[in-house]
């Protein structure tokens, strides 16, 4: 069975909120892309799909968009902290299972996360880019791009990994990933045994290609 594809909303396009939408919709991911600012909406509209000019902080608009079938939005009001709370708010109460806030500095972190917020974020663009990526790269705990074509991924061990050694899963030739090193915890070890079963205590450490990445899937 062909697995159902991720589901975005990013509410606010600032630098942000257009580098996280722009990174989704260029790996193929489905994303609703969201403003108060009609005028803002018409530019992001040339190269985001789905654009709507709305208000997020109106229950009735939330219920319009479908909000409530979408599986991770990202808040990127940080200029707007009654705004960005009322929405992040109103995406929980309706079900949302991961709400993301970009947020301006700790103090409205710590409101974000009472409110509700799974996660929060600070308004960098470069970080916008890879929390886009690491939300598209499911099982992958952070990534650090090196080139366009090269990137250090750090991979949880899946399910199916467990108690099988490297020889076994052959993961370079499946997924065309370099394993470089395995870190248990807050110890990394570069001197793989490929011999020794995986566990899931474990973390991949890889150089992969990012455009391999959504085979991880």
């Amino acid at each position: 069975m062909m697995q159902k594809k991720k589901t975005y909303a990013v509410f606010g396009l600032g630098r942000y909120g257009i580098a996280v939408a722009s990174e989704l919709v260029k790996n193929g991911m489905e994303v609703i892309a969201v403003d108060m600012d009609q005028t803002v909406v018409n530019d992001a509209a040339a190269y985001l799909p789905i654009c709507k000019c709305a208000d997020v902080t109106d229950p009735e608009v939330i219920d319009r968009l479908g909000i409530a079938e979408i599986d991770t939005v990202i808040v990127c009001m940080a200029g707007n902290l009654e705004a960005g709370v009322l929405a992040v708010t109103l995406c929980k109460e309706v079900g949302v299972k991961t709400v993301i806030a970009k947020c301006a500095n700790e103090t409205h972190q710590k409101i974000f996360l009472r409110v509700g917020a799974d996660e929060v974020v600070f308004p960098e663009k470069e970080s916008g880019i890879r929390l886009a990526k690491n939300m598209i790269s499911s099982g992958f705990i952070d990534m650090i791009s090196l080139s366009e074509d090269v990137s250090i991924v750090e991979i949880e061990v899946k399910d199916e990994w467990v108690g099988k050694n490297l020889v076994e899963l052959n993961l370079r030739k499946k997924y065309g990933f370099n394993i470089v090193a395995i870190r248990v915890g807050d110890r990394v070890n570069v001197a793989i045994d490929p011999f020794v079963p995986l566990t899931e205590k474990m973390t991949l450490i890889v150089i992969a290609n990012p455009a391999k990445l959504s085979r991880m899937k």
